[in-house]
Order: C-alpha cells, then sequence, then structure tokens
C-alpha cells in the first residue's frame, strides 16, 4: 500500500484484503458483489438518471447526490450491475461501503490509486481494475459538479 492516506473505510476494506490469499481476496470481493444495495425507487424505476460506467468490461451504471453543499456535504452514491456480474458488482459494492455518506471532501481526495491497493491485480485483469477506477472518476465528476466544485 502507498503512504496515501485512504479513508478510512477505504482503509479498512484494503486490510482485510491483504490479509487474504488470492483465492480468498476473489471470495472476499464475490461476498462484497452480494452485498451491493438495491438501488433506490427513484432510480430502478428511471434508468435513465444513470450514468453508464464504459470503461467497465460489464454494463454498470451510476448516480451520486449531494445533501449539502461544498466539500463538506454529504455525498450518496447509487449502483446498478447484474447479478451475472459478480466483479463488477464487488467493486460497486467497495466503493459504496467505503464512500458513500462520506464527505464530498473525503470522497474528492481518495487517491485514484486506491484500485491497485486493494491488492486485487493477483486475481483480477488490469481491464477489470480500470473499470473500478473509472467508476471512481465518475463519481468524482459527478460529486464534484452536484456539491458545485
Amino acid at each position: 500500500m502507498t503512504d496515501t492516506a485512504l479513508p478510512g473505510a477505504f482503509a479498512e476494506i484494503a486490510e482485510d484484503f491483504h490479509a487474504l490469499s488470492g483465492r480468498d481476496r476473489l471470495q472476499m470481493l464475490l461476498e462484497f458483489a452480494n452485498g451491493l444495495p438495491a438501488l433506490p425507487e427513484r432510480y430502478a424505476e428511471h434508468p435513465e438518471l444513470l450514468e453508464p460506467v464504459p470503461e467497465c468490461q460489464s454494463p454498470i451504471f451510476l448516480a451520486t447526490e449531494v445533501e449539502g453543499e461544498g466539500r463538506e456535504a454529504t455525498a450518496r452514491l447509487f449502483f446498478s450491475a447484474p447479478p451475472e456480474a459478480p466483479t463488477t458488482r464487488g467493486f460497486a459494492a467497495i466503493l459504496a461501503e467505503a464512500l458513500d455518506g462520506r464527505s464530498v471532501g473525503e470522497v474528492l481526495d481518495t487517491p485514484e490509486t486506491v484500485t491497485g491497493e486493494l491488492g486485487l491485480a493477483e486475481v483480477v485483469s488490469p481491464l477489470r481494475l480500470n473499470g473500478m477506477a473509472g467508476m471512481l472518476a465518475r463519481i468524482k465528476r459527478q460529486l464534484a459538479e452536484r456539491a458545485g466544485l
């Protein structure tokens, strides 16, 4: 892991992954996939409100909301990924667990390198890790726009 500070929940998740062997890391990623929160009705009934993430190999869509203004506002994250895309769902669930409910500033300060700091490079292709980086980049852009930054 790098010296760059990760948001607390992200650091805990990274620590958990690093405590496991490769096969167990993949299993933990699949467990995250099973825990991806369902979309709220306002998005489930209006999928056009979600932004696609074309960097991902599987179809995934996301939306963000901001409660408040500026860097102190609270970031809310929502994802839609099919059950037959467990890796993508797992990445989305990790981002949701680590960043949902944090301040916009914390999310914006999350280093892009977090996707490589989970220790998944040995069990997941670089292309898939790029998909997670794409999700994070879109989350940051949306939050910055919505928070007026």
